[in-house]
């Protein structure tokens, strides 16, 4: 893979970005973070990462301040994710390449971030973390510092579905697990249930079992499975704040289909809401 393809795909494999390191004008992110152990994916970072890699971490920098009025992950505003960028080194020219350990799921959200801001030529390591070690790639530690740009992207609001705009025409597709999505457990928000309508699709069914992407071919029929048919422009992806619906949005990319829109907000936001407008019509579910 040449550098000017990186980006005009929505993956990118170990063996293709390899070689690239080192090109100034492609950058690396590293966002790895563990949900319970807010330093944990830092910590990792400082210990070993690909060469070159900044580090963005989910909660401080690629989210707003947590609000009950807006779920756990807050998107942020425009100027900090134009500062954030730029502090980062992206501009127009940079070819992005983020990376996690989680499969993916964390790095999807930046992928989404920098889409929504204007800058397309982004794509996510697929295989993460894991794939570049188990091929037995270079690695480096300690924190690094690269030249700082000024990124002048603007926000697209086409990309984004509120809480306002949600309705029984919406087709809404549900990220997370499936007992989670059942009402069976919670674990972290203080409802159990998913929104009325919605169908489920977890992240995880975008995968091999070795976490690498399912080629565009078994990708659309994961989906199928799931949803009953494709989805499409109009289908809307959420999951508990707005992290792993980005995995799915990224999937539905990566398998040829139209971008979808995100519901950033997503049951960690409704559930609150719909505690404040009244209870819920059935038991775990509103």
């Amino acid at each position: 893979m040449e550098i000017a393809s990186i980006g005009t795909s929505a993956l990118v494999s170990v063996a293709e970005l390899a070689p690239l390191l080192g090109d100034e004008s492609l950058l690396v992110i590293d966002c790895r973070f563990v949900l319970n152990e807010v330093d944990a994916g830092r910590d990792a970072y400082l210990e070993a990462h690909i060469p070159g890699a900044r580090y963005a971490h989910l909660e401080s920098e690629l989210s707003g301040p947590p609000n009950s009025d807006c779920g756990r992950h807050p998107l942020p505003s425009p100027n900090h994710l134009c500062k954030l960028f730029g502090y980062l080194g992206i501009a127009p020219g940079i070819r992005v390449v983020v990376y996690d350990d989680s499969y993916g799921m964390v790095a999807a959200r930046l992928w989404w971030m920098l889409r929504y801001m204007g800058h397309a030529t982004v794509a996510v390591l697929d295989g993460g973390w894991q794939s570049w070690t188990a091929a037995g790639l270079e690695v480096t530690a300690g924190h690094e510092t690269g030249r700082q740009r000024r990124f002048t992207g603007r926000p697209d609001s086409s990309r984004l579905m509120t809480v306002r705009d949600i309705d029984s025409a919406t087709p809404l597709v549900d990220a997370r697990e499936a007992a989670r999505f059942r009402g069976e457990i919670e674990p972290i928000d203080p409802v159990a249930g998913h929104i009325p309508g919605a169908l489920n699709h977890c992240w995880r069914d975008n995968l091999r079992e070795s976490g690498t992407f399912l080629e565009l071919s078994a990708l659309r029929e994961s989906f199928v499975r799931s949803l009953g048919q494709l989805p499409d422009h109009n289908t809307t992806h959420y999951c508990g704040s707005g992290v792993s619906a980005c995995h799915n949005i990224l999937a539905q990319v990566a398998a040829g289909l139209p971008e979808p829109r995100l519901y950033c907000g997503s049951w960690s936001e409704w559930c609150r809401v719909m505690i404040d407008a009244g209870p819920p019509t059935e038991a775990g579910t509103y």
